[in-house]
């Protein structure tokens, strides 16, 4: 029974089996089916679309080739007709040049025409000439054969002068006893003599000339050089005192127990007088930059109010910056307005340090400029070439350069000033203008003699230079006495400033020999015992009066 269970279970699991894979199987036919309509229906709706799409990309290239066939015959047609217009312009061209071509043979034919008419011409007139030349030939050979007739009588002539002269000669040397050599040498020595004594009296009138003319041209050029350079300006002196509004800024300038003006010297290196002077300061220095960097900071400080050490320190400090840069462009600015090139910063920064110099109360900068113009204006006047006048104007700016010199030197300023142009590397023409200026050493060319008038004109022209009036005074007493200490002078007068002294000497204690030898020795005492800018002339007038009444 278990058996017969078991396999009626196994039957109905395995009918069960069957079925349910039967069922199984018919379903997914039934799917497979399904699947199969889709994938048809798929496959159709594909191919209806790739079809469209081949028609479509068919279409777009047949309208893609239409449209490239269309440009290829549009470009084809455009260069057929720039073939066509080329062909045109050149078979133009070439009519054009063939007319010009026949143009220019027959006007080269035209010149060959002519060309062959002139030497026609050219060959007839030689021809002629020819003819002339031979001519003239045969009437020469007719006259030359008259020449020989001719020269032959004169020939004949001359040979009986000649003894007639021999005659003659033999007669003369009988009478008056001398041989003709003797008489030859009588008559050349008297001769020579004649013109030894016309030449010396000629040679002096030339000499004397040459001196007059010399002189006469001299002083041209140097009263055109003098009026042509005539000053529109006033020199100007350092400053060397400060004004103040009131008296009470005193006090706040000496600060508490001097501390402010102790830092002002100690910052400046100038000494400041503060006295009973109303309302001013005296800056005391010999360094005009450092006067002058003083002057610009009590300047600043008291428009400011606030003074105390820390502040003037801070105030110097900018001034002296400010006041570097001003010297380089006034430096600059010079150069440039004087038209000199090849300065290099040293010399111009020296330059524009002239501008706070003075000498007897010349401005330095403005003495040196106005020697420049003199310079260039001489050597222009006196024919000079356009580079030598460049060197005369450049040695006249640089000329007194060396009293602005940073280190201090017992040399004169002349040789410093040299000293100082050759480390910067001038021409030995400059220098020696710069150092020959004041007869320190000897000139070599002809640019210094022009740089030691020109600042000698400079200096001596009236207004250049101040001078206090108490040492003006005295100089002109001291010239005075100097003159009245000889023996003989009765009266003296210093006239022009100083630069003239008048010396009346007694008829009959000086003659006129003695009264050459006083003017030597006076002007020698004062060049040895006397300071003076300029040179000063001296006169000795010697006058002697014979009176007589009739009665």
């Amino acid at each position: 029974m278990e058996i017969t269970a078991i396999i009626g279970l196994a039957i109905g699991a395995l009918v069960g089996a069957v079925a349910a894979f039967l069922g199984i199987r018919k379903s997914t036919d039934g799917k497979i089916q399904e699947a199969n309509k889709k994938a048809d229906l798929t496959l159709q709706q594909a191919d209806i679309t790739a079809k469209s799409k081949l028609e479509s990309a068919k279409s777009k290239a047949e309208s893609i080739i239409a449209k490239a066939d269309a440009k290829n015959e549009a470009i084809k047609q455009e260069k057929i007709s720039q073939a066509k217009e080329k062909y045109a312009k050149l078979k133009t061209d070439y009519s054009t040049f063939k007319a010009e071509q026949k143009v220019e043979m027959k006007e080269r034919e035209m010149q060959v025409i002519a060309l062959e008419k002139e030497l026609n011409a050219k060959q007839k007139g030689f021809k002629d000439q020819l003819e002339s030349i031979e001519h003239r030939e045969s009437e020469v050979t007719v006259i030359k054969g008259n020449l020989e007739k001719q020269l032959k009588i004169v020939n004949k002539k001359k040979e009986e002068l000649d003894k007639a002269n021999e005659i003659r000669i033999k007669e003369l040397e009988g009478i008056a006893k001398l041989s003709e050599e003797e008489a030859k040498e009588q008559l050349l020595d008297a001769v020579k003599g004649k013109a030894e004594s016309e030449a010396l009296s000629l040679e002096k009138n030339i000499i004397a000339e040459a001196k007059e003319s010399a002189a006469k041209e001299a002083r041209k050029i140097i009263i055109q050089t003098i009026q042509r350079m005539g000053a529109e300006y006033t020199i100007e002196n350092t400053v060397s005192v400060f004004n103040l509004d009131s008296d009470d800024l005193k006090g706040q300038i000496i600060g508490r127990e001097g501390r402010n003006i102790r830092a002002l010297e100690a910052a400046t290196g100038a000494e400041i007088v503060v006295d009973d002077t109303p309302e001013a300061i005296i800056i005391s220095s010999f360094d005009p930059i450092r006067r002058e960097i003083c002057r610009l900071s009590l300047k600043r400080l008291v428009a400011d109010g606030r003074i105390h050490p820390a502040k003037i320190e801070e105030t110097v400090t900018k001034v002296q910056s400010q006041l570097e840069d001003q010297i380089k462009e006034i430096g600059e600015r010079t150069v440039i307005d004087l038209d000199i090139h090849g300065f290099n910063s040293y010399l111009i920064k020296m330059v524009g340090r002239m501008r706070f110099r003075s000498s007897y109360g010349q401005n330095l900068l403005k003495h040196s400029i106005e020697t420049a113009n003199l310079c260039a204006v001489m050597a222009a006047e006196l024919g000079m070439s356009s580079k030598q006048i460049k060197m005369a104007k450049r040695a006249g700016l640089l000329h007194d350069i060396g009293k602005v010199a940073d280190e201090e030197s017992e040399l004169p300023h002349a040789l410093l000033g040299m000293e100082m142009c050759q480390k910067q590397k001038e021409h030995p023409v400059i220098l020696n203008a710069i150092g020959a200026h004041h007869d320190e050493i000897e000139m070599n060319n002809i640019i210094s003699p022009i740089v030691q008038a020109c600042d000698a004109i400079s200096g001596a022209r009236p207004g250049a230079r101040r001078e206090i009036l108490e040492s003006y005074i005295k100089r002109i007493n001291d010239l005075e006495d100097l003159a009245m200490s000889h023996d003989g002078v009765s009266k003296a007068y210093a006239i022009q400033a100083g630069r003239e002294l008048r010396v009346i000497v007694e008829s009959d204690k000086v003659t006129d020999g003695y009264a050459d030898d006083l003017a030597f020795m006076i002007s020698q005492k004062i060049q040895d015992e006397m300071q003076y800018p300029g040179q000063v002339k001296v006169t000795v007038i010697r006058e002697k009066r014979a009176t007589a009444i009739a009665k």
